[in-house]
């Protein structure tokens, strides 16, 4: 895989991502900032063009009632999918190459937020699994991990 500071690197010693001939496999990715080392969990964790974009969804609606609740879920689900957008431009690819993913999620009341946001990334269907799990490594704040496969071109 290609270096970038903006992709980062793992928290572990794994690949964030191999490629195999034209398929590209990326391990789980979870909302953590590489560089600050912290999961992100509200609106301002992410960079203005997501806040605008997931506005444009219903999110980011500046009462603190409605966002405390909304913003871990939203943000994770952005953070993530522009995490894995990321990886795969890196390599060459493109999101319309991404053909499946697996979701994680330690509570699946998140899955309709997430969906939602991911339909800023993947306008088109994927291949789809998705899972509850107990909980996530590096902390309880974890509440997405996707995993994503990519079929680019030679």
């Amino acid at each position: 895989m290609k270096k970038s500071s903006a992709i980062g690197a793992p928290l572990a010693n794994y690949l964030a991502a191999k490629r195999v001939g034209n398929m590209l496999y990326l391990s789980g990715v979870i909302a953590v900032d590489p560089a600050a080392r912290k999961v992100v969990t509200a609106y301002n964790d992410l960079p203005l063009e997501a806040q605008t974009q997931l506005q444009t969804l219903g999110y980011n609606t500046g009462q603190m009632s409605v966002d405390i609740f909304e913003a871990p879920a939203a943000a994770q689900s952005w953070f993530v999918l522009n995490r894995i957008k990321d990886i795969v431009e890196a390599e060459g690819g493109q999101m319309k190459d991404v053909f499946k993913l697996v979701q994680y999620f330690r509570d699946l009341r998140h899955y309709p937020a997430y969906n939602r946001v991911r339909g800023l990334f993947c306008p088109e269907p994927v291949v789809s699994t998705v899972v509850e799990v107990s909980r996530m490594l590096p902390s309880d704040e974890v509440l997405i991990e996707v995993e994503a496969t990519a079929l680019l071109a030679q």
